[in-house]
């Protein structure tokens, strides 16, 4: 399914990203142009890949609330 329209963005490529190591919203957005134009896609874009989080990584709730980058 599309999440975002404006660059056509699907479900299965930010599921794809986080299998390749992508764990916080600003990688995604480096790895693929999401939330770029618009922004309506943002909010559907988080929800996606919290849940592909915790499909990755079993012990994170769903629901965690992700922070945009981890401190070096």
């Amino acid at each position: 399914m599309y999440v975002c329209i404006c660059n056509a963005v699907t479900d299965r490529q930010i599921r794809h990203a986080v299998r390749g190591g992508v764990v916080t919203f600003e990688q995604l957005r480096m790895q693929l142009p999401i939330a770029r134009c618009c922004g309506r896609c943002e909010p559907h874009a988080r929800q996606v890949l919290a849940q592909a989080l915790a499909e990755e990584f079993p012990a994170m709730p769903s629901g965690a609330i992700l922070p945009d980058s981890i401190p070096a």
